[in-house]
């Protein structure tokens, strides 16, 4: 038995033998196929899933991560197909590889900027230099807590590191942010992570749409386009339930002044009364404002279901899968349960 997969950058449809991963039948028919250990340690074939199922043999979490994963990302030597497929490498735009960095650092600021929400800022001490792209998260400890995954919100340019905490019910890591976190304290930083950071090459409109405390990956994305002179339309939308949740409203509307090419758009999904501000669930607000999503991209991050809303919707328009780029806020409570490499 054996099972034909198309592979997007390849003139030609490869046969896979029952049993025999893509990248093995790929290089075995002469398709230079990106690729480097071929164990599933180091990232070099990864691929998206256009189409088709496979199955996935044991591979690194450091070369493929379950966020990726759930996204219809897979390593193609570790790819066995089950049915006709349909494959892409990650073009150059797709992909970033930064070291993984372990980092000791200490707490220099904390601010409340919402009644539920910390902008904590650390300082880097020992583990450094620390290299990301605009877009990508941390896993972060704080006092020894269970680790969660935070959003880098400055700059990689910038040498401080700074997070957006928001307290979450039961939450043990985010409680303790929001009750027992003081100045000077050492918090370990391991990273970067994640996929949905900012496409550098990437010269048509960007819509970026955060919900809550989502905002902090959309502010490091906003900032580092427009710092590097993007000239192309750039939309931020924010979404929240009501008054109280807004925050850094008067930043981005200061960006706006400055950069006319920049717009930003609050919207509130529940508010407590009348209001001047648009209102309803963000991802319709989108919907009504935008015509055309014509060579668009967009950064989502937020809650779970906001994200999926706001991906059906813009999918439903015609955006393509790979020009939409999340990466869900999943409490420890609601993570999706992936079933494990066989």
């Amino acid at each position: 038995m054996a099972f034909i997969v198309t592979i997007r950058q390849h003139d030609r449809p490869i046969v896979v033998d029952f049993g025999q991963t893509i990248l093995d039948a790929a290089l075995a028919q002469d398709v230079p196929y990106p690729h480097g250990c071929q164990s599933g340690n180091c990232g070099a074939c990864k691929s998206r899933l256009h189409g088709g199922k496979v199955k996935m043999s044991p591979y690194s979490a450091y070369a493929l991560s379950a966020d990726e994963r759930a996204q219809g990302l897979i390593l193609a030597c570790r790819a066995v197909p089950g049915s006709d497929a349909e494959v892409g490498w990650l073009e150059a735009d797709e992909t970033v590889f930064h070291p993984r960095r372990r980092l000791l650092c200490r707490v220099v600021r904390i601010e409340d900027v919402t009644y539920d929400t910390r902008c904590i800022r650390l300082e880097i001490e020992r583990g450094g230099p620390f290299a990301f792209s605009a877009g990508q998260y941390a896993r972060v400890v704080f006092d020894e807590r269970p680790p969660r995954d935070y959003s880098m919100a400055n700059r990689p340019d910038e040498p401080i590191l700074e997070f957006h905490v928001r307290q979450m019910a039961g939450g043990v890591a985010s409680h303790y942010v929001a009750e027992r976190l003081k100045l000077g304290e050492p918090v370990r930083v391991e990273g970067p992570f994640g996929s949905a950071f900012l496409r550098n090459r990437h010269e048509g409109p960007i819509l970026a749409i955060a919900g809550g405390s989502g905002l902090a990956p959309i502010k490091s994305i906003v900032e580092t386009a427009l710092a590097r002179g993007a000239g192309q339309p750039i939309h931020l939308y924010f979404g929240v339930r009501g008054e109280r949740d807004l925050y850094l409203e008067g930043h981005f509307q200061a960006l706006a002044t400055s950069h006319p090419n920049f717009r930003f758009t609050p919207v509130l999904s529940e508010p407590s009364g009348a209001t001047g501000r648009r209102t309803g669930f963000v991802h319709e607000a989108i919907d009504a404002d935008h015509g055309s999503f014509d060579g668009c991209k967009a950064y989502l991050a937020g809650p779970p279901a906001m994200v999926e809303a706001a991906t059906a919707m813009l999918s439903a328009r015609g955006m393509r899968r790979e020009d939409i780029h999340a990466d869900a806020f999943y409490t420890e409570a609601d993570k999706p349960r992936l079933e494990a490499p066989a």
